[in-house]
């Protein structure tokens, strides 16, 4: 089958050609660390781990470069209010970060680049800017670059240079040449990092750092260049400026950005101050339930945050896990995939711009059949369930684990009564025995007996 992608640049879905066949080039912007990642972070960057993993699935060999802005006015205005060094500052939150993505069962990228590491190239490009014409030092040590000299710029947005214009600011004492104009390198304010440069010790601006890292990375052209809703315009808009300009090659074939995550109106952000950390969340749902609430919508779509929807993923997460249970696989149990209409819908969908919401319609349908079957067909179709929720990153842990972590402090006290049951078998005292199942299925607690025991689970 046919993998399309939804192109922001083209504004349509195109069949995907990488350049290289069967190897895939994609950089995706990352995090500016200077906080705990929120959800509205986990919801982009659970988009293009999906992707990831899905064009792995089809067999292309995937080299993910997604970096770490590590030099920025939000890290230096955050480590100086600390009365911290910045790059420690940047170190304690980038490892929080990868703690936090860990949970979500995010697999790293190939390769982390972070901004301070390709200082050297950044002043490369900028030089290349300014002996083409598409940049200039101003008088303060500051270095812009042209917008206007950009016949394409907007291309990705849609934004017209004259609309920008009436809503641009000019102000006093602006050094640049026209408004729209933007910073490729920032001149040393006072007790800011810096570093030399041929126009007087400063900093990169946030823009210059993803064009330098993505082109040392990947190339000066490669396959997929993805980010969050909010990045299109001005950051992805300004990269293709500076990368185009530079190299005279198209900068990256297709563009993918994710919807945002919603909170009433407006998205969830720390400018606005209406987040909750993943830390929050993970307080109250585990990893793998918090993934399925994000990846149940389709990438590109904004997702309304609401609490009954985590409530509702965790319910589906048990539907899945007892059917994988009843049918006797675990977590360390051989998977594989089957040529019938579930392997066929699963993968049309995930083709079809990687249409999560239909690909677990699929599953959703999977596991009534795996209910409804027995045997052989059983574990061959439960092994398949387990086998295409790989692929979407969930259904990874062991059912008996998963279904039991919902209890909480409730899991000692069920083992107990589980023991006093046992007592009363062994007593002959059946009424004991069964008042005891009667009590914990009223708490949603299913017991099942094996050869090896007693185990539970929460229904």
């Amino acid at each position: 089958m046919t993998l399309k992608i939804f192109n922001t640049l083209t504004r349509q879905k195109e069949e995907f050609k990488p350049l290289v066949p069967g190897k895939v080039g994609m950089y995706v912007c990352g995090m500016t660390v200077y906080d705990f990642c929120h959800l509205g972070h986990a919801r982009a960057f659970l988009a293009f781990d999906l992707i990831v993993r899905y064009l792995r699935h089809k067999g292309f060999d995937v080299n993910y470069i997604r970096n770490i802005t590590d030099i920025d006015d939000k890290i230096i205005n955050r480590a100086n209010e600390n009365g911290e060094p910045f790059l420690e500052l940047v170190e304690r939150f980038a490892t929080a970060m990868n703690e936090d993505f860990d949970q979500l069962g995010m697999g790293r990228p190939s390769s982390e680049p972070r901004a301070t590491g390709h200082i050297g190239d950044i002043l490369r490009l900028i030089e290349t800017l300014i002996e083409k014409g598409y940049a200039y030092a101003a008088d303060n040590g500051d270095v812009y670059y042209r917008v206007r000299k950009f016949d394409g710029y907007g291309k990705l947005s849609g934004k017209v240079l004259d609309e920008l214009e009436s809503g641009a600011r000019v102000e006093v004492g602006d050094v640049k040449e026209d408004p729209l104009d933007f910073a490729l390198w920032k001149g040393a304010k006072a007790d800011e990092p810096h570093w030399e440069s041929p126009w007087g010790i400063g900093r990169p601006g946030w823009h210059i750092e993803c064009s330098a890292m993505s082109t040392c990375c990947l190339g000066d052209t490669f396959d997929i260049h993805g980010g969050g809703p909010d990045l299109k315009f001005p950051h992805h808009e300004n990269e293709i400026a500076q990368s185009e300009a530079a190299t005279g090659k198209t900068y990256a074939n297709t563009w993918i950005h994710a919807g945002a995550l919603r909170l009433g109106a407006e998205k969830m952000s720390k400018s606005l101050g209406n987040f909750f950390t993943i830390r929050d969340i993970l307080e109250k749902y585990n990893g793998e339930t918090v993934r399925l609430f994000l990846i149940s919508s389709h990438y590109r779509s904004h997702v309304m945050y609401v609490e009954e929807h985590l409530q509702e993923a965790q319910v589906k997460l048990e539907r899945f896990y007892n059917a994988l249970q009843n049918a006797g696989v675990s977590s360390d149990s051989d998977t594989k995939d089957i040529d019938n209409d579930f392997s066929v819908r699963f993968h049309a969908a995930m083709d079809d711009d990687f249409n999560t919401p239909e690909a677990l319609a699929a599953l959703f349908d999977l596991v009534r059949e795996v209910n409804k079957t027995s045997g052989e067909e059983k574990a061959a179709l439960a092994s398949q369930l387990k086998y295409l929720g790989s692929v979407l990153g969930i259904l990874q842990s062991d059912p008996q684990a998963f279904l039991q972590s919902g209890a909480g402090d409730e899991a000692e006290w069920i083992e107990a009564m589980i023991q006093k049951r046992l007592d009363a078998k062994k007593a002959k005292d059946f009424a004991t025995a069964d008042a005891v199942r009667d009590e914990l299925a009223a708490k949603g607690i299913v017991l099942k007996d094996g050869p090896e025991g007693t185990t539970w689970s929460k229904s």
